[in-house]
């Protein structure tokens, strides 16, 4: 649907995202200050809930909901809109922008916000892991470990989770899991493994080669072993990761079993220690808004 002139546009901003140097309510503000456009900023705080936010964005009715912030936000807000028919758009603000690194939505606030109003819609699949849905990747091990670690110092952005990487990486845990696929089951020894929608992480690292976002299956990256070089050269650097260490499945079911508790992320956001995982694939489950190639629609 076209909806060039007169969107509704609903703002979901997480002031704790990233580095906080740019001002998102003033950005939004100014930009559609002198538009047919009207627009509704809603502003995390520590009182919010899932249920004021599903009332707000019901009753404003918007043609798009933005999440203003990393990959959790957009976690957030795609929760919020789930079953229902609207576009979800996002603004970069997070530390790791994952997923809009992915789609190549630009990280300067202006173009953004261009991409934003005169984007195309686009479909992608999901995950539903252990109940919650995600959208990017989630991990169990290392990965999750240094994103535990991220969380619990002051240093935000980039360089934040180069140190959490630091403290993590010298341990180089493996975990012994068994793993069913495609009703297979077997056992194997990894320092991290990923349920991947995606491809890359907001670093710019390709964490799974053969992903997209719009087919029929997701990806399941074992890391069998990590050398503490190659990694950080994988991660700042761009840099593949060794083939000969890494093992893909591609399924749309996925059950993880481990005998000691490990480290569990959803798209960025730690939620403890597990012994199991369970993810299936959410066919079409949300509409984005990306950036309209160039020469096409």
């Amino acid at each position: 649907m076209n909806h060039s002139k007169g969107l509704k546009l609903f703002f979901l901003i997480n002031p704790g995202s990233g580095t906080n140097k740019t001002d998102w309510p003033a950005e939004i503000t100014a930009y559609f200050a002198d538009s047919a456009h009207t627009v509704e900023l809603f502003q995390l705080n520590k009182d919010y809930s899932l249920d004021k936010i599903k009332e707000k964005i019901g009753a404003f009715s918007p043609h798009r909901v933005v999440a203003v912030g990393g990959d959790g936000t957009l976690k957030l807000a795609a929760e919020c809109i789930r079953g229902t028919t609207i576009p979800l758009g996002m603004l970069p603000a997070g530390s790791a922008n994952g997923l809009a690194t992915e789609l190549g939505i630009p990280p300067q606030p202006a173009k953004a916000l261009e991409v934003l109003v005169n984007g195309r819609e686009k479909k992608i699949h999901a995950t539903l892991i252990n109940g919650q849905l995600c959208i990017h990747l989630s991990d169990i091990g290392l990965n999750a470990y240094v994103v535990k670690k991220f969380e619990m110092q002051k240093v935000r952005g980039m360089w934040g989770y180069v140190m959490a990487s630091l403290k993590v990486l010298w341990q180089n845990p493996q975990m012994e899991v068994e793993m069913v696929i495609d009703k297979k089951a077997f056992k194997i020894s990894a320092a991290m493994i990923v349920v991947a929608n995606a491809t890359k992480y907001g670093t710019g690292a390709v964490i799974n080669p053969v992903g997209a976002l719009d087919d029929d299956v997701f990806e399941v990256v074992v890391i069998k072993k990590i050398a503490v070089g190659k990694l950080l050269k994988m991660a700042f650097f761009q840099a593949p990761y060794d083939p000969e260490t890494v093992e893909i499945f591609q399924t749309d079911a996925l059950k993880i079993r481990s005998g000691k508790k490990v480290y569990f992320q959803i798209d960025g956001e730690y939620l403890g220690k597990v012994k199991e995982v369970k993810a299936i694939l959410l066919p079409e489950a949300l509409t984005l808004i990306v950036p309209v190639p160039e020469g096409g629609k």
